[in-house]
């Protein structure tokens, strides 16, 4: 299935949570003086119109990156957030919201390489035409990324962020993800694997934070923080939150989220339902 189109979904909570993670990672990628790469698994067309198009017949920002842009004071790591993402318009948004992959072009350094894989024809060329000008620092590849990162890894530069965050549209990309994971920590232990998934009423993804624990035994550390903005629709259907699960996690990240987390709870959630959990294990 190719339907999933994150367009309709720009800019909202789980971005907020997902983009957080990710640049407060590549931050702490940049603060060594070796180069790394940056995978992206589906990383869909690259950046998103907010006044235009499905992000504004939807409006999901309204329920991320809408709610936190005009509300001070806010923590280091969110003014650092608004300010990647281009949040200093009149009305705090931008035109344009980056997905993770512009995100990381905006981050990483000359160096550094950055991986994109997406398989949804539309969306591979807007990406394709995104970094047609990035030259070797950027590879765009029409294809699964499942499949694809492992002839990438363990990458020659033997540093790497590997962003996973796919639709879950279909079931079986509960166990793919799982398995991805699995075969990426014995090819790159030292990896550091960021997943995103949707907190739904389906079992698949109610199992899925047990068995990515379970894989996090295997690694030097993990991270697992979740934000849940809203109670379920009275159908059981939607998304009320989402995760990050964060495998060989910067030392800082948990931290700086421990100060993020309450603030995005406060400003972004709907009521008593909104919370938030954050856990992390070291060797």
């Amino acid at each position: 299935m190719l339907s999933y189109r994150h367009a309709y979904h720009a800019g909202n909570h789980a971005d907020v949570l997902k983009h957080l993670t990710l640049m407060l990672t590549l931050d702490y990628f940049n603060q060594k003086p070796a180069p790394y790469w940056y995978i992206d698994t589906h990383a869909g067309p690259g950046s998103y119109r907010l006044d235009q198009g499905p992000a504004a017949r939807t409006r999901e920002f309204d329920t991320g990156v809408g709610k936190i842009a005009g509300v001070k004071p806010r923590p280091k790591s969110i003014q650092r957030f608004l300010d990647v993402v281009g949040c200093a318009g009149k009305d705090g948004l931008p035109p344009v919201y980056p997905g993770s992959p512009e995100i990381a072009q905006r981050l990483v350094r000359s160096d550094d390489r950055l991986r994109l894989f997406e398989l949804h024809p539309t969306d591979f060329d807007t990406l394709n035409k995104h970094f047609a000008h990035a030259g070797k620092q950027a590879q765009v590849s029409k294809t699964d990324g499942f499949a694809a990162i492992k002839a990438l890894l363990p990458p020659p530069t033997r540093r790497a962020v590997v962003l996973i965050d796919p639709p879950y549209e279909v079931k079986q990309d509960y166990d793919t993800l799982v398995a991805t994971l699995e075969d990426g920590l014995k090819r790159f232990p030292t990896g550091c694997f960021l997943v995103w998934y949707p907190i739904l009423a389906r079992p698949e993804s109610r199992r899925l934070p047990k068995k990515l624990l379970k894989l996090g035994e295997t690694a030097r550390g993990w991270l697992h923080a979740t934000l849940e903005v809203s109670a379920p629709a009275a159908d059981g259907l939607g998304m009320t939150g989402s995760g990050m699960f964060v495998l060989n996690p910067p030392w800082m990240l948990a931290d700086q989220l421990a100060e993020a987390l309450p603030w995005l709870t406060q400003h972004m959630g709907e009521g008593v339902p909104a919370r938030y959990q954050l856990d992390s294990h070291s060797e």
